[in-house]
């Protein structure tokens, strides 16, 4: 077991936006992530996935993206954007390390890892909110024969079947550029739940994001009137491709999924279809089976938490859909979070500066 002030879990642009203020404050932390490399979680998505928040507003602090700052970077240009980051901050990293458990007890938390362990004096949970797929139950009512994939898995057209119906149930940004990319060559058919929302990338000669800058959009408190509206809605899809394709009859917009039997998907309003291959766009669901300290959960397993800061002294988390604002799952503005429990951080930890975390073994509990 291994002895450290800060334990930092996952690896991704929340974690590496908190190491940026936990070394610029001189502080010991390292940072653990499962993935084999950094970026991983990018460059394992599917290969035509561009960003809808231009390079100005898709950068960490402290570096910015190359590139046209008003054009929209690739999965895999984040992903090497996040090396280099890493690389330039010398930021302290131990990869292929999977958190088992997490637990407190007596003011320290135990970091249980499949490399070993850390006894640290506090935790930031950095994990995102893109952890575990979600697919509707009806999945299991569908016969064998259909080809079904999530966007998690999802990487390009090739991949599919190529006979039969193509369905994508899901109408977030992702479901769309996906669908978009298949009605290129096939028939597709896209399930929404909900009355599409296009905006348009530019207004007035300039990207929507500064406008949002412009008018502190993004900076809205969950708890404000915009941002009680907001939480309401489904978010908007960005740019009029998918209106387009939609209008010349290369994808078909059907209503919400609701039921399945065999190869037959029924939806909300009556309406059927059969088809051969489904891609789950459904978006993904927070799950922390490790972190085995109740207190911090509602009755719907929700981390209870005020901007990130939770009931146990010393444990906090970044990159939660708003944390303390809408822009708080988007990459160019998680730092404002990072920044934030940094502070916090250090206004509880000031009381152990003095002693000595220098990473030395200690016993294992039970050994």
């Amino acid at each position: 077991m291994k002895k450290i002030d800060i334990v930092v879990i996952g690896g991704g642009q929340a974690g590496l936006s908190t190491g940026y203020y936990l070394s610029s404050e001189q502080r010991e932390y390292i940072v653990l992530d499962q993935s084999h490399e950094i970026g991983y979680s990018w460059s394992n998505r599917y290969d035509s996935l561009t960003l809808f928040t231009p390079r100005m507003y898709s950068g960490l602090p402290g570096l910015a993206l190359e590139g046209d700052p008003w054009g929209y970077p690739t999965k895999d240009e984040m992903a090497a954007y996040l090396k280099k980051y890493q690389e330039k901050f010398a930021i302290p990293i131990q990869l292929d390390s999977e958190v088992i458990q997490l637990t407190y007890q007596l003011g320290k938390f135990l970091v249980t890892t499949n490399k070993g362990s850390w006894l640290a004096n506090q935790v930031v949970v950095a994990t995102g909110p893109f952890q575990t797929p979600f697919i509707p139950p009806i999945t299991y009512s569908l016969s064998s024969d259909v080809f079904q994939v999530h966007t998690a898995d999802y990487l390009n057209p090739e991949m599919l079947p190529q006979t039969g119906e193509v369905l994508v149930i899901g109408g977030g940004n992702s479901g769309a550029q996906i669908a978009l990319e298949i009605s290129q060559t096939r028939q597709v058919y896209l399930s929404v739940g909900h009355d599409i929302q296009y905006l348009p990338y530019r207004f007035l000669g300039r990207s929507l994001f500064w406008w949002y800058e412009k008018v502190g959009l993004l900076r809205k408190k969950p708890e404000s009137w915009v941002g009680r509206r907001f939480i309401k809605k489904k978010d908007p899809l960005y740019g009029f491709e998918l209106k387009h394709a939609i209008s010349c009859g290369r994808i078909k917009v059907l209503a919400r999924a609701t039921d399945a039997s065999e190869k037959q998907i029924v939806f909300a309003d009556g309406s059927s279809l059969e088809a051969g291959t489904i891609i789950w766009a459904t978006g993904f669901r927070s799950n922390y089976p490790w972190l085995q300290i109740p207190e911090i959960f509602n009755h719907t397993q929700t981390v209870i938490h005020e901007t990130g800061v939770t009931l146990i002294p010393g444990l906090y988390f970044v990159g939660l859909p708003w944390q303390s604002s809408r822009g708080s799952a988007l990459i160019g503005w998680v730092h404002r979070d990072a920044k934030f429990i940094c502070q916090m951080i250090k206004q509880f930890g000031d009381h152990y500066a003095n002693e000595d975390y220098s990473h030395e073994d200690l016993p294992s509990h039970g050994s």
